[in-house]
């Protein structure tokens, strides 16, 4: 598929652009352009374009307004040394949208679509990827939402996908300093055969009550329990969630149909079976993490995601009670796994599953 390419009239001046890249804020400033490719029932994908950013029109009776028909994903480019530029295995991403559109009645664009329209935002927003210093990058939020002007409640017949990108740095801006997580008591974010799985924004809404009480007590992430007997172990609000056990082994929470099937951690995964290490995915309660803190057979724990890629966690608190020590250090398994990533990510340790895919020279 072609791409119409209509250049910003108006780009911002490269002064102000590298004043922003000094310091990037997550989420705060945007590139000059996006990309933004329709469909229709009857005529599929068409009229890809790359656009002036810019505010999206929108009819008060669109559908995405009032029943939530939308997905989105997230994915970063990476300046390497030599100045060329990647994104790290877009083709996850890719698939992870497709199974995201399919749960919300949403049409699936091809994988090589979706790769093509990071390129394409690319070619005309290089300038703004980060040079690779402070774990900066430039962040993609690829999206795709409900279009059509209509209040019955059934799938639309018209959506849009968009990609829209901002310079970041750190998501968690005290480095590798464990960070504290706030259990959820009385709240659940997803429910047995319900939209757990697919990345789509009203899950997230869900974990924002919850957040708040997180953020009154000191906590940066939220952790929940399975809807069903509230003891089990999901994941945090925007993360998936790993143990490193006393003995060497590695458990975090099985994929059942209301966690995220996040990259980072599939990515992990991979990384701790290159080391030999046993990894195993199943139940893990509240209460075993308790008693394991308790007895010392937890050693580590650490969260991962696009955003933050790897974190130390210290402390889970409660309304009833605090887990973990009081005075938490990062642990040696979670330093090695960041920094062996990231290495791969910015290009300075082989990247031997293949999994950057080059997106300009």
């Amino acid at each position: 598929m072609e791409f119409k390419v209509i250049k910003s009239s108006n780009p911002l001046p490269d002064a102000q652009r590298e004043a922003i890249l000094e310091n990037p804020a997550f989420g705060v400033n945007f590139t000059d352009h996006q990309i933004i490719i329709e469909w229709t029932k009857d005529g599929g994908w068409q009229n890809a374009r790359v656009e002036p950013y810019g505010p999206m029109l929108m009819d008060p009776s669109s559908a995405v307004l009032h029943y939530g028909q939308e997905i989105f994903e997230g994915i970063k480019a990476y300046r390497h040394q030599d100045g060329s530029i990647h994104t790290f295995r877009p083709e996850a991403n890719g698939a992870r949208l497709q199974k995201s559109a399919h749960r919300m009645a949403l049409p699936e664009l091809p994988i090589e679509l979706f790769v093509e329209s990071l390129r394409q935002l690319i070619a005309v927003d290089g300038a703004w990827v980060p040079k690779p210093v402070n774990e900066k990058t430039l962040y993609f939020r690829p999206f795709e939402i409900a279009a059509e002007n209509f209040l019955g409640v059934r799938a639309a017949h018209r959506a849009e996908y968009r990609v829209i990108a901002s310079p970041v740095g750190p998501y968690f801006t005290g480095g590798l300093k464990p960070v504290s997580i706030w259990i959820a008591l009385d709240s659940a974010r997803a429910g047995k055969y319900g939209t757990g799985e697919a990345k789509t924004g009203g899950n997230y809404a869900a974990s924002l009550l919850a957040q708040n009480e997180g953020y009154e007590n000191g906590c940066s992430q939220v952790l929940f329990l399975d809807a069903a007997t509230h003891t089990e172990i999901e994941e945090l609000g925007g993360m998936n969630v790993f143990f490193v056990y006393k003995d060497g082994h590695v458990v975090t929470p099985s994929l059942d149909g209301t966690i995220l099937r996040g990259i980072t951690r599939d990515s992990i995964i991979q990384l701790l079976k290159d080391k030999n290490i046993s990894v195993e995915e199943r139940t893990v309660t509240l209460e075993e993490v308790r008693e394991g803190y308790n007895s010392g057979e937890i050693t580590e724990v650490f969260a991962c995601g696009t955003a933050a890629v790897i974190t130390p966690v210290g402390q889970f608190k409660s309304r009833e009670e605090v887990i973990g020590p009081v005075n938490p250090q990062p642990g040696e398994l979670t330093t090695a796994l960041r920094e062996e990533l990231t290495g791969i990510q910015y290009g300075l340790i082989p990247d031997r599953h293949n999994w950057l895919v080059k997106l300009s020279s």
